[in-house]
């Protein structure tokens, strides 16, 4: 498999890394010096791909999805913050049957980690006593507060419980992740928390789910891929 990778930072290089320890290509590389191409310029250094993997910034997501439909080039969207973008981005994959994969976490740990927080809320939305609050951590250079990942367990909770849900976001360091949901109540607290020790976890899933989209059509999230994992080990026990 040929990808591409949409921005070279830090997440862009241990895809580089995992991608060619799995024996995939490298085919080309989008970083700041290609920042002022347009849409159409981009789709030109992206056909040669099989697949892009994205992680840049928020303002680049539009123009990013623009060149890989340009290009047929199936997106995985791992940047955050563009959610303001997403119906319009949705309906620009559709009208286009193209192919866009994204995720609010491409952490394998912590998309098990939401159905754990979604049977939790369930259990405890009958025993109003408990509080539920979100608590996220991640390295100071993180630009959206709160994160998505939050955003998407303050979802999956709201489900079960009309309450509303507070969030407290840190940004420190070099804290890689860390995100808890606590069910408060007068005499005890349960705490369920998912703490990442590298970036690498988000890699190792961005690549699964490039793995997975290649061949496929339509818009997708990292949550319909572990779904589909889910059920064949289901199948296979």
């Amino acid at each position: 498999m040929r990808i591409a990778l949409i921005g070279y930072g830090a997440m862009g290089k241990l895809v580089e890394a995992r991608a060619t320890a799995k024996g995939h290509a490298i085919g080309t590389v989008v970083n700041e010096y290609h920042s002022n191409l347009d849409a159409e310029r981009l789709a030109e250094s992206l056909r040669v791909t099989d697949v892009a993997i994205d992680f840049s910034a928020a303002e680049t997501v539009e123009r990013n999805v623009e060149a890989c439909l340009a290009a047929g080039v199936p997106l995985v969207e791992g940047t955050t913050g563009w959610s303001d973008k997403f119906e319009a981005v949705e309906r620009r994959v559709r009208d286009a049957d193209g192919t866009f994969l994204y995720g609010a976490n491409f952490s394998i740990g912590v998309n098990l980690y939401y159905r754990v927080v979604q049977h939790a809320a369930e259990l405890f939305a009958g025993f109003s006593e408990y509080e539920v609050f979100i608590e996220e951590q991640h390295h100071s250079r993180k630009k959206d507060a709160p994160s998505g990942t939050a955003r998407e367990l303050k979802q999956i909770i709201s489900k079960y419980t009309g309450d509303e849900i507070e969030i407290a976001s840190t940004r420190a360091g070099n804290i890689p992740g860390t995100h808890r949901v606590g069910f408060d109540g007068s005499a005890e607290q349960i705490l369920l928390e998912h703490s990442a020790r590298s970036r690498e976890c988000f890699a190792i899933g961005a690549l699964m789910a490039a793995e997975w989209v290649e061949e496929r059509k339509g818009f997708f999230t990292f949550a319909d891929v572990m779904d589909d994992l889910l059920d064949r080990q289901k199948k296979r026990l």
